[in-house]
């Protein structure tokens, strides 16, 4: 981890390990057995990945911090989406993954259907759970530099008691979660200088030939849920699960996700 970035807190029943990638130090977190599955978290990590041990009963759940994010070291170097993907590329290799599952939220969703449009024969299935990535003007992302940073978390969920063991209400540290959030802030900003849009990918979906399953909670405020008309049009082989009373960070809000991703993979 760069120095001056906040620790993480370490999540139960997995274990950490670091990689070094081109010079990157990558912290990869793992349990269970079976099929790798491989999941790919959002521009913020603050709300841990606990939520993931559900999986580790089914498969083998290999959780990475991406480079600027969580317990990985920052890389200035990696400036753009695609330099992302190639660092993943990298680290597969160390990691000696040549098929797997891959689940990926809002950036990590993104993520995801990018990888898949370019090296979609090294998935098996794959989840999208409110992912970015797509420009639907019908239903735009919300402008957040408007939004009091005190209303910040009812973006990110609807009923705060799902994460509150993360924010300073259950005892984190402001200035350490302040510091956390800014500096992933600006690692998402490296990746994506004009914001979580690729104008580019709608017309390279039809490449994501693998079964997808694709989440997206009803009363998300961050990607709104009528995104997902345009992804299931664009995505060839997908089916959409609605997930009700439930905010953008869904997995860590609902049971019933986490089950609709084991059940897809199985």
């Amino acid at each position: 981890m760069s120095a001056g970035a906040p620790a993480s807190r370490q999540p139960q029943g997995f274990d950490r390990n670091e990689y070094t990638i081109n010079g990157v130090r990558t912290v990869v977190y793992s349990a269970g057995q079976g099929c790798p599955l491989v999941y790919w978290h959002g521009a913020g990590t603050f709300s841990g990945i606990d939520f993931a041990l559900d999986w580790t009963r089914h498969f083998k759940v290999i959780l990475p911090f991406h480079p600027g994010y969580g317990e990985s070291a920052d890389a200035p170097a990696i400036g753009s989406m695609n330099d992302m993907l190639l660092h993943y590329l990298d680290l597969f290799q160390a990691l000696r993954l040549t098929q797997f599952d891959l689940v990926g939220i809002s950036l990590g969703g993104w993520m995801a259907a990018e990888f898949a449009v370019a090296h979609g024969h090294r998935l098996r299935k794959m989840v999208l759970v409110a992912p970015a990535g797509l420009s639907v003007p019908a239903h735009p992302y919300p402008d957040l530099s408007a939004v009091q940073p005190g209303d910040l978390f009812s973006y990110l969920v609807h009923d705060l008691n799902s994460i509150r063991e993360y924010l300073p209400a259950g005892g984190v540290d402001a200035a350490e979660l302040g510091a956390r959030m800014m500096r992933e802030m600006a690692a998402t900003r490296r990746i994506s200088p004009t914001g979580p849009i690729n104008p580019r990918l709608e017309y390279w979906l039809h490449r994501a030939t693998m079964p997808v399953l694709l989440i997206w909670p009803k009363l998300d405020r961050l990607i709104p849920v009528g995104q997902a008309a345009t992804w299931m049009k664009s995505l060839p082989n997908a089916r959409l699960k609605i997930i009700e009373n439930a905010g953008h960070l869904v997995l860590n809000e609902s049971q019933q996700a986490r089950q609709a991703v084991a059940d897809f993979l199985n």
